[in-house]
């Protein structure tokens, strides 16, 4: 049976029943819905969190909030990355929680000058799409010598010059045992991999140093299974990721999606205890699967991570770092994760396009992020220096938001008054969407400020800019 979110009368039951407001709802009845819709953590709840006289109530609202995939922890001493924590199979039915993290890996036969290279262009690979800031996620130290001293050194040159959470990856325990050593307690690494093999002595080195451990058995689901119940219950180790393999072929490229997809849906559907763990693919294996040249490798490892990031992987090793192969994962992943219950919307403000001084144009329009990117893609094609007001619209685009009330003369005065542009513009003069003309009186009254109805669509702003803010009638407006 699959899972299904408690109803909210359940949760309300756990809670304190105060109706404080501390976690930010008028009452706990608010907070119980937003609890099982997964808009709320229970941390928001100070008093059952903190008070001992909620403490029972506590553990069982964790317990009926659990999700079948559970979610593990991983951590660096700058960053904290949670994988897994899955409830449902499909997208649609509630949304999908922590995004598929992507790993770049190093292995120990490189010199250091080629890793501080590898790894600045791991912590620097970034795609702004839609207002948000894409990146990679994860470093995975191979070792390749199986030497414990060269992989200790390549771990300790890995950790004091990257940020980013490691994985650990060798099937020889004592390699995995020298990394381990190097790192300082701050870190929470995921040891790669206990195998049917070395399981005992992964397990007692993720036990001893409170690591995450995967499991791997390529090819055999019985075998992984089994080697998850028996860790977990022989020495209690809760937090796993789970293998079946990434092989690749005609033959082993089905298996691995059937693979991937039984393991989630017994996970989601059947609640089976020992598959409900992340799940880790790894699209590296087109390196040394796949015949051809550098190009046909790559091309396969960026089709192989879009299909395991689609079949439920949560935590992908990559080698490529090539802008082609990675730019497809980051900006398929984004819109994977995104919750379909609410539009993507990119924070409110003030943005400089350009370098604005105190006469430059001042636009308006709202924060739905394609709209907003379109927008900004615009005023930047024009190459005219602009401020841009971007209101909280609730990400409605702005048709939308006009017939919903939601693009309204106080929403505009708002995001002035909290950026303070009435103070780096001398004059008082907004353009808003040729779309927005109807609220533009409601705009006026509530700001004070002369509004300009622009085109209906922003492709035009560059021609309408260069129009309007040059014409006599412009220049009157800037000076009353």
């Amino acid at each position: 049976m699959p899972w299904r979110p408690p109803a909210p009368l359940d949760v309300y039951q756990l809670l304190p029943k105060t109706n404080c407001g501390k976690c930010g709802e008028p009452n706990c009845m608010a907070f119980a819905v937003k609890l099982v819709n997964l808009e709320a953590k229970i941390e928001q709840c100070p008093p059952i969190v903190e008070e001992e006289t909620y403490r029972e109530n506590l553990v069982k609202l964790r317990e009926l909030l659990l999700p079948p995939v559970r979610e593990v922890i991983l951590r660096s001493p700058q960053k904290v990355l949670k994988i897994g924590g899955e409830y449902v199979l499909y997208r649609h039915e509630l949304r999908y929680m922590n995004p598929t993290a992507i790993a770049i890996d190093i292995d120990d036969s490189m010199d250091r000058d080629t890793i501080l290279k590898r790894i600045g262009m791991i912590e620097k690979f970034e795609y702004e799409y839609v207002g948000q800031k894409l990146k990679l996620d994860l470093i995975a130290i191979r070792s390749v010598t199986n030497d414990p001293k060269q992989f200790a050194k390549t771990v300790q040159i890995v950790s004091e010059n990257s940020s980013l959470p490691l994985i650990l990856c060798s099937l020889n325990p004592p390699v995995i045992e020298a990394g381990l050593n190097v790192l300082t307690q701050n870190y929470r690494p995921l040891i790669y991999a206990a195998t049917k093999d070395n399981w005992r002595e992964m397990a007692e080195l993720a036990k001893r140093f409170e690591a995450v451990l995967a499991i791997a058995s390529p090819g055999d689901l019985n075998m992984l299974v089994s080697l998850a119940k028996t860790v977990s219950e022989g020495y209690g180790i809760e937090d796993l990721v789970l293998d079946p393999g990434t092989l690749v072929g005609s033959n082993g490229l089905s298996y691995t999606l059937k693979a991937f997809t039984w393991l989630r849906y017994k996970a989601a559907y059947d609640l089976w205890k020992y598959v409900g763990y992340p799940l880790i693919g790894a699209p590296i294996s087109a390196w040394t699967s796949i015949e051809g040249d550098i190009t046909d490798k790559m091309w396969w490892e960026a089709v192989l991570a879009t299909m395991l990031m689609t079949r439920y992987a949560d935590v992908l090793i990559m080698h490529s770092l090539e802008g082609w192969v990675l730019l497809p994962q980051v900006m398929w992943r984004f819109g994977l994760y995104t919750d379909p219950r609410k539009p993507v919307a990119v924070p409110h403000g003030v943005r400089e396009i350009g370098k604005p001084t105190d006469m430059s144009p001042v636009l308006v329009t709202t924060n739905y992020a394609l709209t907003y990117s379109i927008v900004v893609s615009d005023l930047e094609k024009s190459r005219v220096n602009t401020w841009l007001i971007v209101i909280d619209s609730e990400g409605l685009a702005v048709d939308v938001s006009v017939a919903a009330k939601k693009f309204t003369g106080d929403k505009v005065l708002e995001v002035i008054k909290s950026a303070k542009l009435d103070e780096k513009v001398k004059h008082r003069v907004l353009i808003i969407p040729g779309k927005a003309a109807r609220v533009s009186g409601d705009i006026e009254d509530a700001t004070g400020w002369k509004v300009i109805v622009g085109p209906m669509d922003s492709s035009e702003i560059s021609k309408f800019l260069e129009k309007i803010w040059t014409s006599e009638k412009l220049k009157e407006l800037t000076q009353t």
